[in-house]
């Protein structure tokens, strides 16, 4: 069975968790492609399909929604899973624990996500946390971070991501039947800046 994971990145910290999830699927013996949300423009070659976005100012990024909506009838004849990352994850955030807990009690789905859960009715979808730099932040979302408590790094969880990757295959296999040969993850667009 072949798996797309489309990713739209925009720092690099998506894509990352886009490439560990591919690995994952990989490692159970699924074939699997990783492709930029931008440049892929069909799914009928995918037995399942894997969408991850960065959120900026709330949103998914353009190229990803572009992405879902373009293949959107072709996306609801097969097992779609999606994830997020941003400041905010299901198990870790930049924040101190109580301050996450509050921000998570008054998350909101993204407009895209609600809209893509109505569309092409998804598995499932997870928050992931990402890495936040202060260059990446405009001086109002610096500040704004700041003042929340926000510690900037690395916050993947990893072993959060590899678990719900195995899960991932796992529920591909069982939809699925027999998966192909294991091979190596390939990245159909190599040398591509993150």
């Amino acid at each position: 069975m072949t798996v797309l994971v489309a990713v739209a990145t925009a720092h690099g910290s998506t894509r990352a968790i886009a490439e560990r999830l591919g690995s994952r699927l990989q490692r159970a013996g699924l074939d699997v492609v990783i492709r930029s949300a931008g440049d892929e423009q069909n799914v009928d070659a995918y037995e399942a399909v894997v969408i991850g976005s960065a959120i900026h100012g709330g949103r998914w990024l353009s190229e990803a929604t572009s992405f879902a909506q373009r293949c959107q009838a072709a996306l609801r004849d097969r097992p779609v899973w999606l994830f997020s990352v941003s400041t905010l994850g299901d198990e870790e955030a930049m924040f101190a624990p109580a301050v996450a807990r509050r921000l998570r009690a008054l998350r909101k789905e993204t407009p895209e996500l609600l809209e893509l859960r109505r569309t092409i009715q998804p598995v499932e979808h997870r928050n992931f946390a990402g890495v936040v730099k202060p260059a990446d932040w405009p001086l109002s979302g610096r500040l704004f971070f700041r003042s929340t408590g926000g510690r900037y790094g690395d916050h993947r969880n990893w072993s959060a991501i590899e678990a719900w990757g195995d899960q991932i295959a796992t529920e591909v296999r069982e939809r699925g039947g027999t998966a192909a040969s294991p091979s190596r993850a390939r990245d159909a667009s190599p040398g591509r800046p993150t």
